[in-house]
């Protein structure tokens, strides 16, 4: 396995395929022995999907819980079962009396930390059972709402009935339950049209390679240039280097204790959780060697005095 090739592909995912499809696809290319992704996007949805290749795939919890950006359309006075293009017209509405000023103050109302009711029509499981099988065999499951947080809602073009918006969120956020939100506001209803992905765990729509791309390409080892490594991939990740000491304990899996590794890395850490608002327990540090190689990530335990191993790479 040390000839294996390791790290993170942007893919940039077209319409009309699920994203498990998208994996298959790229499975079959040769030298690629393990692929996941990071978050699911709808069949009808396009843009970044995060697939972790081989020994990468132990990373994609660190994707996971990433905030995400979209840009997505949204129809008024339309509404339908499945809140976007692919359901079934449920009502209509006239859309006279709205105006381009309520359009933008009613998109305004869904800024910050809101409760949202995830769509009966999502592959959320209730008895461990996608809620969509409920709602095509005509008994649909309501969930009860959770937060969510909407960083901003950017309106780019009012053409009423349509809306085109630029809209970033935290994780588990569904764009097509904002967009019927958004229309029940309005008074006129509405449903989602179009969703594009375009930014993802620090990566952008510039990261992202077309699927008939990475399709062409017989070998893994043909377009490895375009992996991202996994170190880089943390960018967001507090890193330090580890010396001999440090990666001799990586490699035998021994207890690695607090003062095993420079005290500013800790305030670092420290800092890093007050920042973004996490608990000790989503707190990450990646270890690398002189070759900006990932040997391992680690949690820290400070009631234990030491690093709890998340995952290791000490043969990189």
């Amino acid at each position: 396995m040390t000839n294996e090739t390791n790290g993170i592909l942007i893919v940039d995912k077209p319409q009309g395929i699920t994203s498990a499809r998208v994996i298959s696809r790229i499975k079959r290319i040769s030298g690629i022995n393990k692929i996941g992704h990071t978050g699911t996007l709808d069949p009808m949805a396009t843009g970044i999907m995060i697939c972790t290749i081989n020994r990468a795939t132990r990373l994609s919890r660190f994707f996971l819980a990433s905030p995400k950006k979209y840009v997505a359309v949204l129809k008024l006075g339309v509404e339908t079962d499945t809140l976007d293009a692919t359901g079934r017209i449920v009502a209509t509405h006239q859309i006279d009396t709205v105006s381009e000023h309520a359009v933008v103050a009613a998109c305004k109302q869904f800024e910050g930390e809101i409760d949202q009711i995830p769509p009966a029509y999502s592959a959320l499981k209730h008895n461990g059972v996608p809620l969509y099988k409920y709602a095509r065999q005509g008994t649909p499951v309501i969930k009860p709402a959770r937060k969510v947080m909407i960083s901003h809602i950017k309106i780019i073009d009012i053409n009423l009935p349509e809306v085109r918006f630029e809209v970033r969120c935290s994780s588990g956020t569904y764009i097509r339950t904002l967009c019927a939100d958004i229309g029940n506001t309005l008074g006129c209803g509405g449903h989602l049209t179009e969703l594009k992905r375009t930014e993802c765990g620090g990566f952008g729509m510039q990261d992202a390679i077309p699927l008939t791309d990475i399709e062409s390409h017989q070998s893994l080892e043909s377009f490895k240039n375009r992996l991202i490594p996994m170190s880089d991939a943390l960018s967001e990740m507090t890193s330090y280097v580890a010396d001999n000491s440090l990666m001799e304990k990586i490699k035998y899996g021994k207890s690695i204790s607090l003062t095993d590794i420079d005290i500013d890395i800790q305030t670092e850490i420290q800092s890093d959780i007050r920042a973004i608002g996490k608990d000790a327990d989503n707190a990450f540090i990646k270890i690398i060697n002189d070759k900006n190689q990932l040997l391992a990530v680690l949690n820290p335990d400070e009631s234990n005095d030491r690093y709890n191993y998340c995952c290791v790479f000490h043969n990189p």
